[in-house]
């Protein structure tokens, strides 16, 4: 793969339609391209409302239904556009219009909020010392979720998983780690589970290490 096929596929393994082998040699060069690391984290609440918006999508579409590759290439070069030039209260309504141009007319979209409390919780993992703070709210159509992450440990690529009470797992964010920075950093995503679904947070690596785990009260 060459340099600049690799920066393209940014879009592409954020909404994580690369295969294993392809995915695996991206976050080896992500790990030494701050400007692809940089995307992934802009670029990553709005591959999660993709998903969620897919997942509102009636049964009339079929659900394997994914953006084709011109589609993915027009929405990064939005995603990289609107980020030079500072507008990022965007991005979301350029998922949308996405997703609208996927399902078409049938799609509906879930708007509002449940009835269930916010959930908030912190921990600081002894053996790794990454710590994390997760804010999760309740939506109609599962949780809307927001986490901080201090780790010095970087680079490293990392995700936010919640685990469910049935054993079910689903990732709701993921970012790259720059270089020896203990800074707080804040992501935003989110999940089809609510909070009394959910029966723990866990940030992990790409690789599946586990670095901290929030349980929440």
């Amino acid at each position: 793969m060459r340099s600049q096929e690799r920066h393209r596929d940014v879009g592409a393994y954020t909404l994580g339609v690369l295969d294993e082998a392809d995915a695996f040699r991206f976050e080896d060069h992500l790990m030494e391209c701050p400007r692809c690391a940089a995307h992934v984290t802009e670029f990553g609440p709005t591959a999660r409302q993709l998903m969620l918006y897919r997942r509102a999508t009636p049964r009339l579409v079929h659900p394997m239904t994914r953006p084709g590759p011109r589609l993915l290439d027009r929405l990064v070069g939005e995603v990289a556009r609107r980020h030079r030039a500072g507008r990022r209260r965007h991005l979301y309504a350029v998922a949308a219009a996405v997703v609208l141009a996927v399902a078409g007319p049938a799609l509906t979209l879930a708007a509002g909020h449940g009835t269930g409390g916010p959930v908030e919780v912190a921990a600081t993992d002894s053996r790794t010392g990454v710590w994390a703070q997760v804010r999760a709210a309740d939506a109609d159509w599962g949780s809307q979720v927001e986490v901080q992450v201090k780790d010095g440990a970087g680079p490293r690529s990392c995700r936010l998983v919640v685990v469910g009470r049935d054993g079910s797992e689903q990732t709701v964010t993921s970012w790259a780690v720059p270089p020896h920075d203990g800074r707080a950093h804040t992501m935003a995503g989110g999940t089809a589970m609510h909070p009394a679904q959910i029966a723990r947070f866990e940030v992990r690596t790409a690789d599946g290490q586990d670095l901290v785990t929030l349980d929440p009260p």
